[in-house]
């Protein structure tokens, strides 16, 4: 089996963007048979209101998955800000496993902090908030017991909310703060972190007194596709054109 490992986040998966589903089919074929591990890092779908509210994108999406899984890759996914109702039932159809934000991995470089990142995001109290509301399992439990459509109004309300609230913020409120990124690094003892949700891809280096750190961003699938691969000649951020 390949020990070569990539990780993507925030594809923002919808029936209106068919190109951006197209794109993740044909990187799954390219790289089937040829890849140990799949971390998928938040946000795989644009909104995710509970597994069974299954529709021909989730059921297209989790197929093609399996097909990589069964080719020889683990699939590992953790919860991003759009989809963190996502459940054990869908991951399984995916032939993945659900894995816990601020998880370290092992890679072929070394260990690695895996997360969405949203929860870095510490100066935007109001989003911290809402955050900290909806992830706590009574939250949840009261969520998935309302209807479908019940759901999915709220769904789309919140959405509608989110991109009011993001467009008066300022740029610098919604990137990671970086105090808690150190703090983070300090905490877990790791020394590369690699995350999603800001949409700013870039390899940051880091310096943590004497000793140095890589904070690698992954970026959004959108007018591109990104990407980071690791194998045993190191780390690469890479992008594609959809």
């Amino acid at each position: 089996m390949s020990s070569r490992i990539l990780l993507i986040s925030d594809l923002h998966l919808e029936q209106g963007r068919p190109d951006i589903t197209a794109a993740l089919f044909a990187f799954l074929e390219r790289n089937a048979g040829n890849c140990g591990a799949l971390y998928i890092l938040g946000d795989l779908f644009e909104v995710w209101i509970g597994d069974d509210d299954a529709t021909q994108l989730s059921t297209a999406v989790a197929n093609a998955l399996k097909s990589f899984h069964e080719a020889g890759a683990g699939i590992f996914i953790l919860h991003g800000n759009r989809d963190f109702l996502l459940g054990d039932s869908y991951a399984a159809s995916c032939g993945a496993t659900l894995i816990d934000d601020s998880t370290v991995i092992d890679t072929p470089i070394g260990p690695a902090l895996v997360l969405h990142g949203d929860d870095l995001c510490s100066d935007d109290v109001e989003y911290i908030k809402f955050r900290n509301t909806v992830r706590q399992e009574s939250w949840q439990q009261d969520f998935l017991s309302k209807t479908l459509s019940e759901r999915r109004a709220f769904a789309d309300q919140a959405r509608q909310q989110s991109q009011q609230a993001t467009s008066t913020k300022k740029n610098a409120i919604m990137d990671v703060n970086a105090a808690s990124v150190e703090r983070r690094l300090r905490q877990t003892q790791q020394r590369l972190m690699i995350h999603g949700h800001t949409h700013r891809p870039q390899v940051h280096e880091l310096e943590l007194g004497e000793e140095k750190a890589q904070r690698v961003v992954l970026g959004d699938w959108d007018s591109h596709g990104w990407f980071a691969e690791i194998d045993a000649r190191g780390l690469r951020l890479e992008m594609f054109p959809l």
